[in-house]
């Protein structure tokens, strides 16, 4: 059941009249109650300085399904702090009213049923709409920032080599931008779109990232920007870990690292030349920004993405020259946070922050954005829309553990490939899919459209399995954030297993079997895998993998989630088995 924008409206205003809160985000936000439908977007300006950041956007032009995750779990320090609290637990946190928009918005409650009723969200027209109304009044005194995770993640970014992404970040009016899986397309296409088509209208900042041999800058490390008579300065972190997270061989020549000493130099370097306010647009992680804040000081805020967490309120983060806030804006263009400063006397006074979902309901398409899109997607609109099979599961991907739709792909792997035990890599970008939704090629696009996208077959040994279960789970589960690489566990098909996120690494996996029997260490087993970040000879890719499993299907359902079983991990608000 769908609804009008107009219908969608008096629905929303029904339920205003009944008392849910429609409101902007809490803890230390402005906009707290609720006195009408439009309230959601009602943000008051404040101060004189604001800054609209969104991040991970995966290259989703058109609006989306996407669900929340019901496991995030936290260890060590990050243990029941956001943004490890999942459901009825954030809504807690945060304030917000149960059944609510917001509640759909920030949680995988009820999803099913949420989703119908209100609707898809995301999609660049209405992201467009949304900033442009942010912006009106806080004309001559914003920016736009992009946290990066944009030219990737579409059929449409993987077949134009991120060019539509990149037209339009431009016509979306971004100023300034970071990066991660940018960087996948290879360094010579990462260096001709920032030096010849982002040139004069959107500023690639990333401090981190230097040569490999003299430790030379490759990008700029910072921008100092004049707004409203206040001296700003961003400076750009780009993901610290991408040649281990992807590919090495895509940027040979570069070096990453979270490099503290060297982010210190630059804030201070920001600093002496008169920056009143300064600000890291990071993507780092949330747990990693949190660390970063509490040890590099002179930095006033971190936006902040890469884990897609949408953090409702800010973390205020103490270290030895003052406080940090840190936010999160959540990814597939679901949110846009909106930060206003006020600075005054060379320094930040105070702040408010929204981080507003995107209904595309709520939200008029802007039409010189649906103009381009519709423009874009027009060479591949019949292959785009292909149906290969129905659904009749709920389809998603995000979750420390097995999502339903990677599931789905191990599945197909084993099937196609004649393989017992399948992986699947645990990336957080992907798209969701509502029982009875065709599952298009675009769908299947959504989750596996990358530049190294083959296929692989492997005979392992039952102690390799073990290796790299452990090396995924210490990246996922280590105390230390800086240990921390920020996607989620390997996706597992065939195979049993049990694991106790806060154990040490080389004790967190057990119990391991196989058609219920238990793995042996020196037997070899045939795995298939996808997505290696080794070099990988000529083969078939993921998506023709799984493709050719979906059209022998009439339908496919995702009967049985293969999780593992969880141990040692007691009562954890990051963590809701349903």
């Amino acid at each position: 059941m769908s609804f009008s924008r107009r219908e969608f409206l008096q629905m929303l205003a029904v339920a205003s009249a009944a008392g849910v809160n429609l409101s902007g985000c809490s803890k230390k936000s402005s906009n707290q109650s609720s006195s009408g439908v439009d309230n959601i977007y009602d943000i008051p300006t404040f101060g004189n300085v604001s800054l609209l950041h969104f991040t991970d956007c995966h290259a989703q032009l058109m609006p989306v399904y996407y669900r929340e995750p019901n496991i995030n779990i936290g260890v060590g320090d990050a243990f029941g702090k956001p943004p490890h609290v999942v459901g009825e637990a954030l809504l807690k946190e945060f304030g917000i009213v149960p059944d609510s928009l917001k509640a759909h918005a920030f949680t995988y409650l009820n999803f099913e049923e949420a989703a119908r009723k209100y609707g898809k969200v995301g999609g660049f027209a209405h992201l467009s709409t949304l900033i442009k109304q942010m912006q009106g009044p806080r004309q001559g005194r914003s920016l736009l920032l992009d946290g990066g995770d944009t030219w990737q993640g579409s059929a449409t970014a993987l077949w134009t080599n991120g060019q539509d992404m990149v037209d339009a970040t431009k016509l979306l009016g971004v100023d300034i931008m970071t990066g991660h899986w940018e960087f996948t397309y290879g360094a010579e296409r990462v260096l001709e779109i920032i030096n010849k088509e982002l040139k004069g209208s959107i500023e690639f900042l990333a401090q981190n990232v230097v040569d490999n041999t003299f430790e030379d800058p490759i990008f700029k490390a910072y921008s100092l920007r004049e707004i409203n008579g206040v001296q700003v300065g961003i400076i750009g972190q780009a993901f610290p870990y991408t040649p281990i997270a992807n590919p090495r061989y895509k940027i040979p020549d570069w070096s990453f690292g979270i490099r503290d000493e060297r982010m210190q130099e630059t804030v201070n370097e920001v600093r002496s030349k008169g920056a009143s306010l300064v600000v890291v647009l990071s993507h780092n992680g949330a747990d990693v920004d949190i660390k970063m804040a509490s040890r590099v000081t002179g930095i006033d805020a971190i936006l902040g993405g890469h884990t897609h967490d949408a953090i409702p309120g800010p973390t205020h983060v103490k270290n030895a020259g003052g406080t940090t806030v840190v936010i999160n804006s959540g990814s597939n263009g679901k949110f846009l946070s909106v930060v206003d400063f006020d600075v005054r006397d060379g320094k930040m006074k105070d702040f408010r922050y929204n981080l507003l979902p995107v209904f595309s309901n709520l939200l008029p398409a802007d039409p010189e954005m649906s103009a381009y899109i519709d423009k874009v997607r027009a060479p591949f609109k019949e292959k785009l829309s292909e149906s290969l099979t129905i659904t009749d599961s709920l389809l998603y991907r995000r979750g420390n553990f097995n999502g339903t739709f990677d599931q789905m792909i191990c599945d197909a792997m084993i099937a196609v490939q004649g393989a017992e035990i399948a992986f699947s890599p645990g990336f957080r970008w992907g798209t969701s899919l509502l029982p009875g939704d065709a599952i298009t090629t675009e769908r299947l696009m959504d989750q596996t459209a990358i530049t190294y996208g083959e296929s692989t077959l492997n005979k392992l040994s039952g102690e390799t399995i073990k290796i790299i279960l452990e090396d995924v789970a210490d990246n996922l589960f280590h105390p230390d954030p800086y240990y921390q690489m920020g996607g989620d566990m390997v996706r597992v098909g065939g195979l049993k297993y049990s694991i106790a996120p806060n154990n040490k690494i080389g004790s967190r996996i057990t119990d391991m079997e196989l058609n219920g029997k238990p793995l042996d260490a020196n037997k070899k087993y045939l795995v298939a895998g996808w997505a290696s970040v080794r070099e990988q000879p000529e083969g078939k890719m993921i998506w023709d993998v799984v493709s050719e499993y979906l059209r022998d299907q009439k339908t496919v359902s995702v009967k049985e989630l293969n999780t593992p079983k969880i141990k040692g991990l007691g009562a954890n608000p990051g963590y809701k088995k349903i």
